[in-house]
């Protein structure tokens, strides 16, 4: 919890339509939590959707459109992209800000994932003790003992023959 509180990243205002979709508890906080920093993960997924009018990362050409600078869709056709001063392509913003996104997405999941193999672990270790303590108490008790084997407890069990003689 400490790497993610280190990195100071605060919830946006209740305002925010992503943010009262998916943290509305949380506006104006810190995230300081795996299970805030996958809420915060929702609410930048949900940004930069709406930044690339709905579009996803495949859906997004790597270039800027010459055709059309202002779409996010923009082009992987070099020769169709607008260029720079240099005569360069120029690189799809709406493309990197999904890039960067998905980055920040993976990393906040990152930290829910964590914190719930956490709790797992413990969960998981609470059963085992309990599960050892139950083995001791059964074989102390004597259910867990060796039983003799059946032909041993039927010739234990059986009377000798008796011979007359006459």
């Amino acid at each position: 919890r400490e790497s993610i509180k280190q990195e100071q990243i605060v919830f946006g205002a209740a305002d925010d339509p992503a943010v009262a979709k998916y943290a509305s508890e949380w506006a104006d906080e810190q995230v300081t939590t795996g299970t805030q920093g996958r809420a915060f993960a929702q609410v930048i997924h949900e940004l930069a959707l709406e930044s690339s009018g709905g579009l996803t990362y495949s859906q997004m050409g790597r270039f800027v459109s010459a055709d059309d600078p202002k779409s996010p869709a923009g082009t992987s056709d070099e020769a169709a992209a607008l260029k720079d001063e240099q005569g360069n392509p120029v690189s799809n913003w709406a493309r990197n800000t999904w890039v960067t996104a998905t980055a920040l997405s993976t990393a906040l999941n990152m930290s829910y994932m964590a914190e719930q193999m956490a709790l797992f672990g413990i969960v998981v270790g609470i059963a085992l003790l309990l599960s050892g303590i139950g083995f001791i108490v059964l074989a102390l008790g004597g259910a867990l003992r060796r039983r003799e084997a059946p032909e041993a407890a039927a010739s234990k069990s059986k009377p000798s023959p008796v011979v007359m003689t006459g």
